[in-house]
């Protein structure tokens, strides 16, 4: 069975509108994350997933730096549970093994480590607060 969904990797110039829908909804109204956190002023400097329904509704997305710091993974709520979340990662997981990074890591929420574990992720340090949520940076060598 193929997903009802596809996963594109685009600059931000090509994706903007649609990124930016995904993440107003999941971290600035659902988590309540307040825009100036959310809106680094690192976007165009990252390759993003961007996720659309096969309606073309944007449903997800995530991002990563140049340094391999992937972050902003966000699935709107009536599509978790199916995937989504896990053909983002193998998307930015691809392209980094495809440009050569030696290793990737992540600023996990808390409650997404068995997330990232899945993909053999490893817990580095200790758990710390960003934009009010506990974080802990995790690892994985490429």
């Amino acid at each position: 069975m193929t997903n009802p969904f596809s996963v594109s990797m685009v600059c931000w110039h090509d994706g903007e509108p649609l990124l930016k829908s995904v993440r107003e909804a999941v971290f600035i109204h659902e988590q309540g994350i307040p825009a100036e956190l959310e809106w680094d002023g690192l976007e165009e400097h990252c390759r993003h997933a961007l996720v659309l329904s096969q309606q073309g509704e944007a449903i997800g997305c995530g991002r990563m730096l140049a340094n391999g710091h992937i972050g902003r993974i966000a699935v709107l709520p009536k599509w978790r549970k199916q995937k989504v979340g896990t053909a983002i990662m193998e998307a930015l997981l691809d392209y980094a093994r495809a440009h050569d990074y030696p290793q990737v890591d992540v600023d996990a929420q808390t409650h997404a480590i068995p997330f990232y574990r899945s993909f053999d992720f490893a817990d580095e340090g200790e758990v710390f607060m960003d934009a009010g949520l506990p974080h802990i940076r995790m690892v994985l060598e490429l």
